[in-house]
């Protein structure tokens, strides 16, 4: 039996106007490649770097959104290595001092909780991005990325199986979203994941990790664990050796690949960043940015609990940011049924996963969905009305009363209007009327009946009780 050990290095890119060190846009997912850089960016002679404060306060926010402070003092290094996408020959990084230390989380797998804890967090810069046409016998360099703020999370080996990596990976995703501490687009690798697998035979001792590298998605983060955990028992039972080594995923295959040795730190010639002082932050800086703090899933978990929703819609909720403050708001200003329904419509409004691109939320305010809930409750729409008429709420300004009277799906609850159409129906259906005094589940082709005849704009709960009415039930 061999126990697997599992940690996760995320990289968050942060998220700011301009790059860490540069006055240079930091968003460069519509940018060209090589377009958003400067003498810094491409590590000119004599080019110094500027620390962004904004940086600094994101990093801030992280680390309280882990439960934890930042470093009061912390300081940069150069880690040296070279790749054509990092023109200076080294990345200004921190070791010895970063900026969180410590910190957790809380995930649920199968029903079980538990907590992940945190390492340390240390605040870097990116470097830019190779490509490899394929069928060339030449790769392109976009040095875009270079100098984008990152926030590198590392976890302590606390996670044992690939559900838990995934469930570790989507929460960090939400807690740091929800911090405003990045934008998370994981099509565009805001969140990068590397995971470090071993397994062992002695649940005590750790085995030889191997590494997997730039994984963007919750999906291919469980896969590539559950893959590499099989490789490397598979191997030990044959006698074989796991190397410590650097792997990458392939997707469309589903298994990971050799690359490199894995590098130590004494690899990387680590040395004091001589152009960027320390940072140090005061007790109040500190405190002025909890004040400041956003709601944060476990709280937003705890309020959503409360419109007697299932778990798994509640973090179907979550994964869509955008369509929470309305369900909350709603909520706050009417009551847990008028949320519910506001809920299951935006959830359904336009189901996306969080990691497909060109995400695009329906905007929609609380006020118009309370309008809408009370129409169901007053039985001036059904519940099929009312969700044909919240789609029309997303691409109009129209009051939900206007949209309904337009599409014909207000319903009629004149009860003296009704009474003569149910008196029709009974008299036009004798044997039908014989089969619901017999047995009252029959009721429904009389209901049926009074609708066509209504074309649809009775209220069908005052048909049923009209029915009943009429023939003494």
């Amino acid at each position: 039996m061999y126990v697997p050990t599992i940690g996760v290095e995320t990289h968050v890119q942060l998220k700011t106007k301009t790059k860490l060190f540069a006055a240079v846009g930091n968003d460069a997912r519509e940018a060209p490649p090589n377009t958003l850089i400067s003498h810094i960016c491409v590590g000119l002679p004599g080019a110094l770097p500027v620390l962004n404060q904004a940086a600094i306060e994101l990093c801030t926010k992280a680390a309280i959104a882990l439960g934890t402070q930042p470093q009061k003092l912390s300081h940069f290094e150069r880690k040296h290595y070279f790749y054509p996408d990092l023109p200076k020959g080294y990345q200004i990084t921190q070791y010895e001092s970063p900026i969180i230390a410590g910190g957790h989380l809380h995930i649920e797998v199968g029903g079980e909780k538990k907590c992940i804890r945190i390492e340390r967090a240390n605040l870097e810069e990116d470097a830019g991005k190779n490509t490899h046409p394929a069928g060339a016998d030449y790769s392109l360099v976009d040095l875009n990325r270079a100098g984008t703020p990152l926030l590198e999370i590392v976890s302590q080996p606390d996670i044992h199986s690939a559900a838990e990596a995934k469930a570790y990976a989507r929460e960090l995703w939400l807690i740091m979203k929800y911090a405003g501490v990045t934008d998370g687009d994981l099509y565009h690798g805001h969140l990068r994941f590397d995971i470090n697998i071993s397994v062992s035979q002695d649940p005590d001792k750790l085995g030889i990790r191997s590494e997997i590298k730039n994984l963007n998605s919750f999906r291919s983060v469980e896969a590539a664990v559950d893959y590499e955990i099989k490789r490397q028992a598979e191997l030990l039972k044959k006698g074989g050796r796991v190397i410590q080594e650097t792997r990458g995923w392939d997707e469309i295959k589903q298994k990971s690949l050799a690359q490199r040795s894995k590098e130590e730190a004494q690899d990387y010639r680590y040395m004091p960043e001589p152009d960027v002082p320390p940072i140090e932050l005061d007790g109040q800086y500190i405190r002025e940015i909890e004040d400041s703090m956003p709601q944060l899933p476990q709280m937003i978990r705890h309020k959503l609990s409360k419109i007697d929703i299932q778990p798994k819609v509640i973090e179907d909720i979550l994964d869509r940011p955008s369509i929470v403050e309305p369900i909350l708001d709603v909520l706050d200003k009417a009551n847990a049924n008028d949320a519910r329904r506001a809920a299951f419509w935006l959830i359904h409004a336009q189901p996306i996963e969080p990691e497909m691109a060109g995400m695009i939320e329906p905007e929609i305010d609380s006020e118009r969905l309370i309008l809408l809930s009370k129409m169901v409750d007053r039985g001036e729409l059904s519940s099929s009305g009312a969700k044909k008429v919240f789609e029309q709420l997303l691409s109009s300004t129209d009051k939900p009363k206007v949209i309904a009277a337009r599409l014909k799906l207000l319903q009629v609850s004149d009860e003296r209007r009704i009474e003569r159409i149910v008196a029709e129906v009974i008299a036009e259906n004798p044997q039908a009327v014989e089969d619901v005094r017999r047995d009252e589940k029959a009721i429904g082709f009389l209901v049926g009946q009074v609708m066509a005849k209504s074309q649809g704009q009775a209220n069908p709960g005052l048909a049923q009780k009209l029915i009943k009415k009429l023939l003494n039930l």
